[in-house]
């Protein structure tokens, strides 16, 4: 793609442009013109909906930060509804990570699926970060019911009768019945992992696990998303990223940010440019398999 004619937002190039009134215009470096590339693809149309689960069979990989921060992305860049579900069986902390808001959660939709006519309906049981709907957890494990496969096929029917873009955050647990419900729904895994040794070996078990189970086709067009704010100088991790990229449709590099380290209620604009670069390029890898394009 060129993006000559596009007036550049950065560096010196921006200057110029700026103080010539536009009549000179270097048009934006290399860098920002890939960002406009991902930022097109990002915005495929999609026909219908689709389904994203991001999953993991190890806790403290980011699992919950990379469906936060994905969803933050593509709600920034589209323009459809889009949409994120906390499956967590054990209070999850979606919610907690966006809004700040868990005292509605995805079992009160439950209890009034027979009442929701409209989407106005199922905004009663969200709340909003920006312009992304997030669907909490329950927060009580000790009281609250089984969240299972029936119930967990009713709420995403339900959300793809209002909403273009449905990303659910996954429990650890590969063989509980919402996570079975999770998997045959699925249009696209973004699969969680690190560049260590612990870390990559349970995401290349997770794919070993969905394979030996029939789901081959989602593993090789997944997208591999390694949070790289733990690593190891002892381990070869061009070689974990060669190993995933021979595995998965993509491999993507989630940098350190301090903004995510906090743990607190995320917000894109505090994040380090390049970490918001690379949550750009996995949403563009998401997006590529509305139509099935290449990513850049």
């Amino acid at each position: 793609m060129t993006h000559r004619r596009t007036r550049p937002t950065r560096g010196w190039r921006a200057a110029v442009c700026a103080t010539t009134g536009g009549l000179c215009n270097p048009g934006p470096s290399a860098a920002e013109a890939h960002d406009h590339d991902l930022i097109d693809l990002t915005r495929t149309a999609l026909p219908g909906s689709h389904r994203i689960a991001v999953v993991s069979a190890k806790g403290g990989v980011g699992k919950t930060t990379t469906t936060a921060c994905l969803g933050l992305t593509l709600a920034e860049h589209r323009g459809d509804r889009i949409v994120a579900l906390d499956a967590n069986p054990d209070a999850g902390t979606l919610a907690d990570r966006l809004t700040g808001q868990s005292r509605v959660t995805v079992r009160d939709l439950l209890n009034n699926l027979d009442h929701i006519r409209s989407w106005a309906d199922i905004s009663r049981y969200t709340s909003l970060a920006g312009r992304l709907q997030v669907l909490a957890s329950e927060q009580d494990p000790a009281s609250s019911e089984a969240f299972h496969r029936d119930e967990y096929n009713a709420v995403i029917a339900l959300l793809a009768d209002y909403n273009n873009v449905l990303l659910t955050d996954c429990g650890t647990g590969l063989v509980h019945s919402a996570m079975d419900g999770v998997l045959a729904a699925a249009d696209t895994l973004v699969i969680a992992g690190t560049p260590t040794l612990d870390g990559a070996s349970r995401a290349s078990k997770t794919m070993d696990w969905l394979i030996a189970h029939g789901h081959r086709r989602l593993v090789d067009n997944a997208v591999v998303a390694l949070a790289c704010d733990r690593d190891s100088r002892d381990l070869d991790q061009r070689g974990i990223r060669d190993h995933f990229r021979t595995r998965a449709r993509a491999v993507v590099d989630i940098p350190a940010d301090p903004h995510l380290a906090l743990g607190g209620r995320i917000t894109l604009a505090e994040l380090r440019r390049d970490t918001r670069h690379a949550y750009l390029r996995l949403a563009a890898h998401v997006a590529a398999q509305f139509d099935h394009q290449e990513t850049p």
